[in-house]
């Protein structure tokens, strides 16, 4: 009767352990079914990603520094259209001169210099295109900061799908334990058999407790991004997939990227420059007023005795030394030349990540769909290993063995899922 009851008990718990992984052959079913939904099953998810980016648009310190620039560049309109300062000055006659109409008491004079046609004009789109530069600045920090965004949260929740799968096969750990001890009582194990067993338990353990002080760090960092509270829990999507197919990506869309725009706003502001130089150069005209009273000669009568004195003026300033804006004009062709240069090389640094983050992106489907093969065939040794118990042998170094290499195969799975997604926002802050 005692045999028999532990007959029983062994096969309910081989029973127990192929129910586990049945369990989990299911859930994999379930995500080959997600997989061929491709991101419509992280949809809900996307949006939480996208609302986590847009609050770090708003809070981020750095975007804020960027916006501040861009209204200090805006308001540089207001500071150029201003005219020089208008000049008055008064004077008083020590010793009063002589006039045929009377003394000279003082000299009052008002005069305001006034640039050449169009200059003021020339001045206010010169700083309106470095006003532009500023806001492809801010258009380039956040994407960056998106790129950041989304790469952390990758982080975070590769990081809990680890831990997710390691919690999964302490427990399967445990399922064997519990074989291990009831095949001691038969003879058909050894207590070295549950010693490694509990071994194992205590080394996934200490994966997990480590991925954990992990994710807490990568929490850190992500809410540092948000400019928010470092111990806010980040809500990361329970389970993601990589897509039955890829978005299609033509590199033509490089040329739209605001890294590469901000030459073209460089380009534009050196010809604006050009214009505001080639105003400047030309004369700047003034107008002006002299007043001077003059006193009423006491001794004599006549027209105009003591009529004071009014003298409307015009002046012209000349740059007739214009060396300086025929070095500026030079200056002005060899900065474009330059910026040329900038650009060709950006592009070439950009195509060049375009390119490596498309092939890491395959790479890691790749790695993906192999390490699925892998996981079921490791699956199907599990089974031929408990159908083998079932029959009365079973060799627990065999099972730990394929245990490890679940693993493995399940952390390799979760970690080309990451590297995909990320690959991806990188295609997407260079092409979008």
């Amino acid at each position: 009767m005692r045999n028999l009851n532990i007959i029983i008990g062994l096969l309910l718990v081989s029973a127990e352990v192929y129910a586990e992984r049945r369990r989990s052959a299911k859930a994999r079913l379930n995500a080959l079914l997600i997989l061929s939904l491709g991101l419509i099953s992280i949809g809900g998810q996307a949006q939480k990603l996208q609302s986590y980016i847009q609050e770090a648009e708003r809070n981020n310190p750095d975007i804020q520094a960027y916006g501040l620039r861009y209204n200090i560049a805006e308001e540089k309109v207001n500071e150029v259209n201003a005219l020089p300062n208008t000049i008055v000055s008064a004077g008083y006659f020590v010793s009063e001169p002589e006039t045929r109409t009377g003394a000279q008491r003082a000299r009052f004079s008002i005069s305001q210099m006034l640039p050449w046609f169009g200059t003021i004009t020339a001045r206010e789109n010169y700083a309106s295109s470095m006003a532009e530069n500023e806001f492809v600045e801010i258009a380039i920090a956040k994407r960056k900061l998106a790129l950041s965004v989304a790469q952390s949260y990758y982080q975070l929740y590769a990081n809990k799908a680890k831990q997710d799968i390691l919690d999964e096969n302490i427990q399967l750990l445990e399922t064997y334990e519990r074989l291990a001890l009831t095949s001691v009582e038969v003879g058909k194990a050894s207590a070295v058999d549950v010693l490694r067993l509990q071994i194992r338990q205590n080394e996934l353990q200490q994966q997990k407790e480590v991925l954990q002080e992990d994710y807490l760090a990568e929490q850190s960092n992500f809410n540092n991004l948000l400019n928010r509270k470092e111990s806010i829990a980040v809500e990361v999507v329970p389970e993601m997939t990589i897509p039955t197919e890829d978005p299609m990506y033509s590199k033509e869309g490089l040329a739209l990227n605001p890294e590469l725009l901000k030459y073209d706003r460089l380009y534009e502001s050196i010809e604006q420059s050009e214009l505001l130089n080639q105003k400047e150069s030309a004369p700047n005209i003034g107008f002006g007023l002299d007043y001077v009273p003059v006193s009423e000669r006491p001794d004599m009568t006549f027209s105009d005795n003591g009529k004071d004195i009014i003298m409307p003026m015009v002046s012209l300033s000349i740059p007739i030394f214009n060396n300086r804006y025929s070095s500026v004009s030079k200056q002005n062709e060899l900065k474009q030349l330059e910026i040329e240069s900038q650009k060709n090389e950006r592009l070439n640094v950009l195509e060049t990540a375009f390119a490596k983050a498309t092939s890491q992106r395959n790479q890691a489907r790749i790695q993906f769909n192999t390490q699925e093969k892998n996981l079921k065939q490791a699956n199907d040794a599990e089974e031929i290993l408990i159908k083998n118990y079932e029959t009365g042998t079973i060799d627990f170094n065999d099972v730990l063995d394929i245990q490890e290499l679940q693993l493995k195969f399940q952390m390799n799975q979760i970690e080309s899922v990451r590297m995909y997604y990320a690959q991806s926002a990188i295609i997407n802050y260079l092409i979008n």
